[in-house]
């Protein structure tokens, strides 16, 4: 094997945040990557993300970071409205990057982003990683084989426990707003209608009603109160191009178990892609958790689970595994120059879509 994969990455916390729970985790256990660089916005924490991480260089701009020669990936996994900045700069320096979803606040910064991209030459991945989930990979493959006959319909349901108290972490408060482009809709939204495309193909049309259901939250360190106008309630009903009707649902501020499942509807079976419960009410976001494959025949009573293969993720903490997975199948693209992971074209398009979301942005 050749030198590792240089990455630096962009909003690496010392003590808390996506990049701690996910990214770092995974290139640690990665053959094929190596943590080069982190940056924070204070040289304090740069400093101290350096020393936990392990990185080999600490910066506090990305313009730095981007530039130096030992850093091939840029990844960005700060708040929304940076990012088109953050990928600007690791474009500007011809670096590859992976920005995390989503990956601006509208389609029309994500396609110019994606212009970018294509003008640079290099490899511009978002953090769509729901699709490398293992029950995912073997549900798109049955589906492909023709094992669930035509697809007439399905439906999504996932929830998050984010929101389900008036006081919330002040860390969270930028998402309740919902020119922040991190709400909801974007969010949890946005993951479902890429998995389902990914496992069903194209939507044809679309229509979405959403709601605020919990208009009341403060800030749990100060008590300040939030201007809540981001959607805490999606609902979708599309109809794809292979024919099939589909319904989602997704919600905020589950007091019971957040939990997520799938269930996909053919002329010779169902399948039905379920979360795993955990203790963490992180794990039941579709993207983030563990998900069960099970399949129901004619004429059976129960469903059926179906085997998963293991693979080199699935001892990793739940939160880690699924990017792992999204690393994984980058470090193929950028060893054999193909684009299998999904790109900023494919948020571009993803955007585009929520865009058709009424009231969206309330």
């Amino acid at each position: 094997m050749g030198r590792q994969i240089g990455v630096g990455i962009l909003g690496a916390n010392p003590d808390r945040g996506w990049a701690q729970r996910a990214h770092i985790p995974a290139i640690s256990a990665s053959p094929h990557f190596a943590l080069a660089a982190v940056a924070t916005t204070r040289a304090e924490s740069a400093h101290a993300a350096r020393d936990r991480f392990g990185a080999e260089h600490a910066f506090t701009d990305a313009v730095s970071l981007a530039r130096h020669p030992d850093v091939d990936l840029v990844v960005v996994t700060v708040k929304v409205p940076a990012h088109i900045e953050l990928v600007m700069a690791a474009l500007d320096a011809g670096k590859n990057v992976y920005c995390e979803w989503p990956l601006t606040r509208t389609a029309a910064e994500a396609g110019a982003l994606d212009a970018a991209a294509e003008r640079a030459g290099v490899h511009a991945a978002v953090g769509l990683q729901a699709r490398f989930a293992p029950a995912v990979t073997r549900a798109r493959r049955m589906i492909a084989e023709g094992a669930l006959g035509t697809v007439l319909s399905a439906t999504l349901y996932s929830s998050r426990s984010k929101g389900n108290t008036r006081d919330v972490p002040a860390w969270t408060a930028y998402t309740y707003d919902a020119d922040a482009g991190a709400g909801l809709v974007e969010v949890l939204g946005g993951h479902a209608l890429d998995l389902a495309q990914y496992l069903l193909g194209p939507i044809r049309d679309i229509t979405a009603r959403t709601a605020i259901r919990s208009p009341e939250h403060n800030v749990a360190e100060t008590g300040e109160p939030i201007a809540v106008s981001s959607p805490d309630q999606l609902l979708i009903a599309a109809e794809f191009e292979c024919g099939a009707v589909v319904s989602i649902h997704v919600h905020d501020g589950e007091v019971a178990q957040p939990r997520t499942r799938l269930e996909i509807a053919g002329t010779a079976g169902n399948l039905a892609l379920v979360s795993v419960p955990e203790t963490s009410p992180w794990a039941a976001q579709l993207q983030i958790g563990r998900l069960d494959l099970h399949e129901s025949r004619p004429g059976e009573a129960i469903w059926r689970r179906v085997t998963l293969e293991d693979d080199a993720a699935s001892d990793l903490p739940t939160e880690t595994a699924n990017v792992a997975r999204l690393y994984r199948q980058l470090a193929a693209d950028l060893r054999d120059d193909t684009e299998h992971v999904p790109n900023f074209r494919t948020a571009h398009a993803l955007h585009a879509l929520i865009e058709q979301i009424p009231d969206r942005r309330r």
